[in-house]
């Protein structure tokens, strides 16, 4: 099958690319870019005046719950949401049922994937069995079967010891270790960032120094082994000063940040308690939120993520403190950063390629995408000026468990082609 993408502003700065041009899609793979391509016999011809297109996107931090969670979100569903979200590509989080801590449940999920998948699913295993924090996973057939990196996902492993030698295991393949930094021992029954929000509110406080104490640790620990590390969605101030410094050391630390600790606070959580709000780690002060964006800007961050964390309407609607954390987040990513970064100037659309194509893909180790003759051709096409609200009936993901119902976004995905496959057209998933 042959598409023509016409007349689209196309953005790469990995060839340094940024002109408005054709592209010709044939077996799968970018055939040609150039002008005013005439091509005969093209099945798929779509005018893209006026939008803008890029190397597929992909979100290195997303819950599919699959196997064993399927009633919250599963590989169908999850993948369905993702490429409605201009989403090509998905690492999908080893905290399911049973966990993904061995070659079984690794090929499981890419199985399932290649048979209802809407987008590629790259798999990431659980550092230690049962993510219980005390035996190392089956982290070497993991890798064997296509495991592309580690994490406990979920609560993190919480001895040093432990995380000492997961390190030194991953470190032998040459994988990262996506590390969720939270001390449980601080942390404890922590519901809202410590401060302003657990007082005004009456919940027990989520110390933002049982996040940055563990990112501490393990950057010593990256520093000992030589192992990479990715901090998963940082949150603080001081957190990110953290990785900073280890950057300028020259350790291989990477992090990462999700829409909703840029762009919503503690001060969003009002007297209505919603549920949706209620994410691990917590919502942090508009300080941290400011930071956040400045991290971005100057190339702390390396990427911006999801941590698309569906549940069921019957588990949203417990008490705040009794409901789960995490929110959904893929179908809305897109339209969050075009309209708060993009739109504003505070980064430009090469530097969006960067944070949610180029590097992320980097981060894992898995092949980069480019918008060059003889590439694979995943690509997100985005139209910048369409202005939409985030509604629940708009979802394609089992689970409406979002933070930004309401929000009002200019920009969003419209077009998304996996491997030459057309998933969505005109925003509407195929």
């Amino acid at each position: 099958m042959a598409s023509l993408l016409k007349n689209a502003r196309l953005v790469d700065p990995q060839v340094g690319l940024d002109d408005i041009a054709d592209v010709l899609i044939e077996d799968g793979k970018i055939a040609k870019i150039a002008k005013d391509i005439q091509a005969d016999g093209v099945d798929d011809v779509q005018d893209l005046t006026g939008k803008v297109l890029m190397p597929g996107l992909v979100d290195i931090h997303v819950h599919l719950r699959d196997p064993g969670l399927e009633y919250k979100e599963d590989i169908e569903s999850g993948t369905r949401a993702a490429a409605h979200g201009g989403i090509t590509a998905v690492c999908c989080m080893p905290n399911t049922n049973p966990t993904i801590d061995n070659a079984v449940t690794v090929e499981y999920v890419k199985s399932r994937a290649e048979q209802v998948g809407r987008c590629r699913v790259f798999v990431c295993g659980a550092c230690t069995k049962g993510r219980e924090g005390k035996i190392i996973a089956e982290m070497g057939d993991m890798v064997a079967h296509g495991a592309v990196a580690f994490s406990d996902d979920g609560s993190g492993v919480q001895g040093a010891g432990a995380m000492r030698r997961v390190m030194e295991y991953a470190s032998q393949f040459g994988k990262v270790i996506m590390s969720h930094c939270q001390d449980n021992d601080l942390v404890g029954e922590g519901q809202v960032n410590e401060g302003a929000a657990s007082t005004r509110l009456g919940l027990v406080g989520w110390p933002a120094e049982g996040e940055e104490l563990q990112i501490m640790r393990d950057i010593a620990l990256s520093r000992l082994t030589g192992c990479p590390l990715h901090i998963q969605h940082i949150t603080t101030a001081r957190g990110l000063d953290l990785v900073r410094a280890a950057k300028k050391e020259g350790l291989e630390v990477t992090c990462e940040v999700t829409p909703h600790h840029l762009f919503l606070s503690e001060d969003d959580i009002g007297d209505d308690y919603n549920t949706n709000l209620k994410v691990n780690p917590p919502l942090r002060t508009k300080d941290d939120c400011n930071a956040l964006i400045e991290g971005i800007k100057d190339g702390t961050v390396d990427a911006i993520v999801t941590d698309h964390a569906p549940h069921a309407d019957f588990e949203k609607a417990e008490e705040f403190e009794r409901a789960p954390f995490g929110m959904t987040g893929i179908e809305t990513s897109v339209g969050l950063v075009l309209s708060n970064l993009v739109e504003p100037g505070i980064i430009d659309y090469a530097e969006m390629v960067e944070l949610m194509a180029v590097n992320p893909r980097r981060i894992i180790g898995v092949a980069p995408v480019k918008l060059e003759a003889g590439n694979v051709a995943d690509i997100t096409v985005v139209d910048p000026n369409v202005e939409w609200t985030v509604s629940v009936e708009d979802f394609e993901s089992k689970a409406v468990n979002s933070g930004f119902i309401g929000t009002k976004i200019k920009g969003r995905a419209t077009h998304t082609y996996v491997g030459g496959k057309a998933m969505m057209i005109d925003g509407r998933v195929i």
